[in-house]
């Protein structure tokens, strides 16, 4: 017998993120979120997500015991702005058991026919700096921060719920050896002076603030034609700028500007904290901190982030420029593996950049979807 709470207080929320790190336990690919940095997250007085999207939580018991969680997310904007009518859910997680898969998805269907939306689909998050999809291939991997990790068995739970595949992503990565400073070298200073561009170089995080909401503007810019895009609102800079700034080192935040000083190009390169996460545990204090700190300085491993271009740039090489800023402070750094977070398989744009550099796809992940008709 599977019963389904929806959830309030602190003390339940924090079962909610904690849910995880028992199905996981021992795994040596799951990577754990900082437990306070997730609870801020569902924190509607923190989060100003929430200015614009409601989410409703639920655990799944059996025998007394959590077996499974869920969130499910109205993002207003999408549904009334954009018209797209979708019922989102994301940190569905679940023991092998189709019973509490049921359970748990069944809540969010029924908020979605209560509010007239037209289909479901996940896992996704609140906005698109949110974490997505559910891993279809490529399990043997170890999961950045900035992504989730599932067994194998949940693509089985979503096929029996009537769930269809809706949108594909990749990972992929590359030798930082594979990486010819030639191929972009000589065409990056004729692109900035074709153009009139100059790049920005940081050593200190504070640098990096009088540009950081021009940056998110240019994020809204530069993805909008993507399917799955919604907006950053200005409240959410503030919010996204305290949450992630800090964790980027500096000299890994690259941006492009025109001769009026205008953005129109930027990247945002993370160090892997993956393994320091693992032996944080979910927890900051006492050690956890500083081993984020030590893979801060010293991983040999990166993950792109994020990087962006100008619509009216697009297709005019600005990523040399971006690339040529990046190769100093990677062969200083010693990094030896490059890594990309999720990208949209659409998104071609975003795949030509790479090709240079022999790009191998090593995992792939989808979103589901079911009609609510």
């Amino acid at each position: 017998m599977v019963t389904v709470r929806e959830i309030h207080s602190k003390k339940d929320l924090k079962e909610f993120v904690k849910f995880p790190f028992k199905i996981y336990k021992g795994s040596q690919y799951w990577v754990p979120p900082i437990i306070n940095q997730e609870l801020q997250t569902f924190d509607k007085d923190k989060n100003p997500i929430f200015n614009d999207a409601d989410a409703y939580f639920f655990l799944a018991y059996k025998d007394g015991e959590i077996v499974g969680r869920i969130a499910a997310i109205i993002n207003w904007l999408e549904v009334k702005e954009q018209g797209i009518k979708k019922m989102r859910f994301g940190w569905f997680d679940f023991i092998d058991d189709k019973s509490v898969s049921k359970a748990l998805i069944e809540e969010v269907e029924k908020i979605g026919k209560d509010q007239g939306l037209e289909f479901s689909e996940g896992p996704v998050g609140f906005s698109n700096l949110d974490k997505v999809g559910v891993i279809t291939e490529g399990y043997d991997h170890i999961a950045p921060m900035i992504t989730w990790y599932n067994h194998p068995y949940y693509v089985d739970h979503y096929n029996a719920l009537g769930y269809s595949p809706e949108k594909a992503y990749i990972e992929s990565t590359f030798k930082f050896s594979n990486v010819n400073p030639e191929s972009f070298a000589k065409a990056q200073e004729l692109i900035k002076r074709r153009y009139g561009l100059k790049a920005l170089r940081f050593t200190k995080t504070e640098e990096v603030m009088p540009y950081a909401d021009r940056m998110f503007d240019l994020f809204n810019e530069s993805y909008a034609s993507l399917a799955s895009f919604v907006k950053i609102t200005d409240k959410q800079k503030e919010y996204f700028k305290s949450k992630f700034v800090s964790f980027v080192n500096p000299e890994y935040i690259k941006f492009v500007l025109d001769k009026n000083d205008d953005l129109i190009g930027f990247a945002i390169v993370m160090p892997s904290f993956a393994k320091a996460l693992q032996k944080a545990k979910g927890k900051l204090f006492p050690f956890g901190f500083s081993h984020i700190l030590k893979a801060k300085k010293h991983s040999r491993d990166v993950i792109f982030y994020l990087i962006g271009i100008h619509p009216e740039y697009q297709n005019k090489g600005i990523h040399a420029v971006i690339f040529n800023e990046y190769y100093d402070v990677f062969e200083a750094k010693k990094i030896e593996n490059c890594y990309r977070t999720p990208e949209l398989e659409e998104n071609e744009a975003i795949q030509k950049i790479w090709k240079h550099f022999k790009p191998e796809v090593f995992r792939r992940r989808k979103t589901f979807r079911k009609n609510l008709n």
